[in-house]
């Protein structure tokens, strides 16, 4: 790390002191002026970020942070159009957007995961098997029932029905769908090694946080984490991608966590042991504006579809209340004694930050800043 990184990051870590688990703020001397500071974006985060606005105000009465869940694009375009102060997002912003927006930033708070949930009457609580190859079979149409020999292969001895698959995907600019769709891309390239099916999903479809979906009879379209909750939940052979943060709402709606096949050809669930061991083969490549996909990393123990939840903020704020408030807030968000503290991210399935990428997402923090300052 560069002198000038230290530094900064010297001073970051001055601006915070914790005692007894609450944040001594930088202007806590002398009474701070009321302050409102908007957010909205990505839906996957939204429990997470609820808990923490609703703990901060302990820490903070003085700042009022409201709550939107509308989609990660959007959370990117209102911080650059200045509509927020904070967009959340799943995908990092598009290197033609970061370049024309090089004020804005992406801070990781958190890294989290994505859970591919089938509805399927018949598997009576036994494991679901599944690829990204199998998956973009299914999406673009070429694999049409449950129980063709590509799923078959995959799930010897399970009984699968001969029924149609009924694929569902977001309609919004979905940071989901730009990892699912980074995840199908992605692991269809290796099918030269024999590990997935040949595929022209990259040719076709690609990934990002909309794409044109191939046509697929009686596939279904939602809007939000939340709906497509509901819409597998009341649609038998459904099959759709989720954020881990409703897994708990999944099982109430009795859906199938499927085990996905990662890089290394295991198959793994989501738990907190392959996030992490997947967080820990990939995240040390992260660059100092922290915009990194965690897709697909190697590793027996790896599960393939993690992400890094970032902050979109930019550098310039009105004026130095809102700058120092979302300064300490973000850092709170992220500090283990604060928002990173397990009581957060347990119950919605994220992991802390390692302590790397949370001392690069400090040195992001201590950029924002006032006009002219």
């Amino acid at each position: 790390m560069s002198g000038r990184h230290t530094n900064m990051l010297r001073r970051v870590r001055r601006a915070t002191a914790f005692t007894a688990g609450l944040v001594f703020l930088s202007f806590a001397a002398g009474h701070s002026p009321a302050v409102t500071v908007s957010e909205t974006g990505s839906t996957l985060i939204l429990p997470l970020f609820k808990a923490w606005v609703d703990a901060y105000a302990k820490v903070d009465p003085d700042l009022h942070v409201t709550v939107g869940a509308t989609n990660s694009s959007d959370g990117i375009a209102q911080v650059i159009a200045k509509h927020v102060q904070i967009g959340t997002s799943d995908a990092y912003m598009s290197d033609n957007t970061a370049m024309a927006n090089p004020h804005i930033l992406n801070i990781p708070l958190a890294i989290s995961a994505q859970t591919i949930e089938a509805n399927i009457p018949e598997l009576r609580g036994a494991s679901l098997k599944l690829s990204g190859s199998v998956l973009a079979g299914i999406y673009s149409g070429k694999i049409r029932e449950w129980d063709e020999a590509a799923i078959a292969a995959l799930n010897r001895g399970v009984h699968l029905p001969h029924h149609a698959i009924i694929p569902i995907h977001r309609a919004d600019g979905s940071g989901d769908t730009f990892i699912f769709t980074q995840f199908l891309t992605f692991s269809t390239r290796l099918s030269e090694s024999g590990l997935t099916v040949p595929s022209d999903w990259e040719k076709r479809v690609g990934y990002g946080t909309s794409v044109n979906w191939p046509s697929v009879a009686d596939s279904q379209t939602v809007s939000g984490n939340p709906e497509m909750v509901q819409a597998l939940g009341r649609t038998p052979y459904a099959v759709g991608y989720l954020g881990a943060s409703f897994e708990s709402d999944a099982d109430k709606a009795g859906l199938e966590t499927a085990m996905l096949q990662n890089q290394d050809g295991k198959f793994v669930l989501p738990t907190a042991v392959t996030i992490t061991a997947a967080a820990a083969r990939l995240t040390p490549r992260t660059p100092p504006d922290e915009r990194l996909t965690l897709v697909f990393a190697p590793g027996a123990d790896s599960y393939p579809l993690i992400n890094y939840e970032y902050a979109i903020v930019s550098v310039k704020q009105p004026n130095p209340q809102v700058a120092e408030a979302i300064t300490n807030f973000l850092l709170w968000c992220i500090a283990p004694q604060g928002g990173s503290a397990v009581r957060f991210l347990d119950p919605v399935h994220f992991i802390v930050l390692p302590t790397t990428i949370r001392a690069l997402s400090e040195i992001q923090i201590a950029k924002i800043r006032q006009p002219g300052a």
